[in-house]
């Protein structure tokens, strides 16, 4: 499926670029520290480590005085640097001039602080409740109870259960004002099921296409001519956490589907349990819309 614009990514982020708005490096840096991956934190901590080690081999090559270093060796003030940082102290290179004792307070000091500041950040990043929610790759639109229906299905991937989960949805569509003015907006989606008390498999949304729906009498052509886009947000309490976890996502036209619906997930194993086949999440079948548009 070809790349689209969307408001919302894959993962729940926005795609909108912000143009004009000022923000400081130091402005929203724990933000930023949360949202990160962890390959992008290692490689800052990695780099911010060599870096704060290179500045004080240099000044203790610059300020001398450090006992068994050879004259003017980098590599010794370096690794003389990396011991007094993590305040090692193997006892072969000792300071022995003022300056020299000075640096190794000075980092001594950012040592202590530095592991500090950073066991903490790890820290909240790790007890950073998150969510492992599978969505469906598209939407689709088929008949359920008689009613042309919006579906697609979420699967909660851990092992535990989410609890009072709760599920919103509304389209965003391009539309002109009594007064000529094209606007954007939301219009909420109302679901059969908005809630479940318990989230530990997979959950089917399903939106009724009745004239009160935003989606009647459309089709995956008209939604694009709207720059239509579908945007789902799960809540619900992790019992591991006992935090309130979310999830985010959405669909644009290209990816509600008329005509078609999910494929079974749920059946017996061969000594009777119940499984669900993760396999077959994405996949759907033909299913006729008795005489409806399918797009």
């Amino acid at each position: 499926m070809a790349e689209v614009q969307r408001f919302i990514s894959r993962e729940g982020r926005s795609n909108l670029v912000k143009v004009g708005l000022h923000r400081g490096f130091f402005e929203d840096l724990y933000a930023e520290w949360l949202r990160a991956s962890w390959g992008r934190i290692l490689a800052l901590v990695v780099t911010l480590y060599l870096a704060v080690n290179t500045l004080f081999a240099a000044a203790y090559l610059w300020a001398g005085g450090i006992e068994n270093a050879a004259p003017g060796s980098f590599a010794d003030a370096f690794f003389f640097s990396v011991q007094t940082l993590a305040t090692i102290g193997y006892g072969r290179m000792a300071p022995v001039s003022l300056p020299a004792h000075l640096l190794v307070t000075v980092e001594s000091f950012c040592g202590l602080t530095g592991l500090a500041l950073v066991s903490g950040l790890v820290f909240a990043k790790f007890a950073r409740p998150t969510a492992r929610v599978l969505w469906s790759e598209v939407a689709v639109v088929a008949m359920m109870d008689g009613v042309p229906s919006l579906m697609f299905r979420v699967a909660n991937l851990r092992g535990n259960q989410v609890v009072e989960a709760r599920m919103r949805v509304g389209m965003l569509r391009s539309e002109v004002t009594a007064e000529g003015i094209p606007v954007r907006r939301m219009r909420e989606i109302r679901l059969v099921r908005p809630d479940s008390a318990v989230f530990a498999l997979s959950w089917l949304i399903v939106h009724p296409l009745t004239k009160e729906s935003p989606l009647y009498g459309q089709t995956q052509q008209s939604l694009k001519e709207l720059g239509a886009e579908v945007f789902c947000s799960l809540t619900g309490l992790d019992e591991t956490f006992s935090q309130t976890i979310h999830s985010r996502h959405s669909y644009v036209a290209e990816e509600i589907v008329w005509g078609r619906r999910f494929e079974d997930v749920l059946g017996p194993l061969p000594d009777g349990r119940m499984a669900i086949d993760y396999t077959r999440f994405h996949l759907t079948r033909p299913a006729p819309l008795d005489g409806a548009q399918t797009g």
